[in-house]
């Protein structure tokens, strides 16, 4: 097997490097969406790279270790054991990372929908913690918005339209998918970390301009998004969904300039990435099915 089998990897790096620069220009929809694919798409390239070199390993186990010896056979050398070892031990500590996400992520969710029956879309739980959030729906089931009486006292009325308009927009749009997948990529590469903190930004920018456009004032939801995002910070279940109110600054500063307009031209690198990614595992893969057949 060539270098292309580790090429994923290295790609994968770039992704993580060019991520915050995609996310500076242009509208945040597309770019979520946009690097949620790729992060998807590089997880499991890599994962598959990985995959790939850790079965290297069968041929020291009988039969095809005594092969290894035959005088007449010139067989194609698989990578080095340790190299395999170390693919092996990463794919088992991916998994780990994904099973742990998935089920605090899960938790998280059933804790939130304890808190009291939807009505018209709406939980108001008597909670002092000030935090609103989107909880999903679940089998086929709409989402509701959970906000606290902890929250609601901090907010005037057109605040908390922002607020909701901005929760609403979470859910309409269904960024806890764009979330949940980008955490799962990094879970499985943490090469791919700096790209489940981007697209958990895009979001929040989206759902900050779908607000703004709803309530047809920007100042008033760069006030709402700095007062509640102060609030909700340190709040553990809005966290542990990953839409919380991070990064307050930049996101009241975005608010404060004028609507972004889509520049789909910025999409470039992470398509040219994304035929990266499938080029180099077709690819690897191709020469991992030459050397098995040798083997074998």
């Amino acid at each position: 097997m060539t270098v292309t089998v580790y090429l994923p990897l290295l790609l994968a790096l770039v992704l993580a490097w060019s991520a915050p620069r995609i996310a500076e220009r242009g509208g945040p929809g597309p770019a979520a969406r946009g690097l949620t694919a790729i992060a998807v798409a590089a997880a499991a390239s890599s994962t598959w790279s990985l995959t790939m070199l850790a079965l290297t390993m069968l041929d020291d186990l009988p039969p095809l270790a005594a092969l290894d010896e035959h005088p007449t056979l010139e067989l194609p050398e698989p990578v080095p054991g340790p190299v395999a070892l170390v693919a092996g031990l990463a794919l088992l500590l991916g998994g780990i990372r994904l099973l742990i996400d998935v089920r605090r992520r899960l938790g998280t969710h059933r804790q939130l929908r304890t808190a009291g029956a939807a009505e018209h879309g709406l939980v108001v739980a008597d909670w002092s913690a000030p935090f609103a959030v989107a909880v999903p729906g679940r089998r086929g089931r709409e989402g509701h918005v959970l906000v606290t009486t902890g929250m609601l006292r901090l907010l005037d009325a057109g605040e908390r339209r922002v607020v909701f308009a901005h929760e609403h927009a979470h859910l309409a749009h269904r960024h806890h998918r764009l979330v949940a997948a980008t955490a799962a990529a990094a879970a499985l590469n943490p090469l791919l970390v700096p790209i489940r903190g981007t697209v958990a930004y895009l979001v929040e920018r989206w759902a900050d301009e779908d607000a703004a456009a709803a309530v047809g004032d920007r100042d008033l939801t760069a006030r709402a998004v700095a007062r509640a995002a102060l609030a909700t910070v340190g709040s553990g279940s809005a966290a542990a969904l990953g839409i919380n109110g991070g990064t307050a600054v930049h996101r009241v500063r975005a608010l404060t300039e004028p609507a972004p307009t889509p520049r789909r031209r910025r999409l470039v690198v992470p398509a040219l990435l994304g035929a990266g990614f499938l080029t180099t595992v077709t690819v690897a893969t191709f020469e991992f099915v030459a050397l098995a057949c040798a083997w074998l």
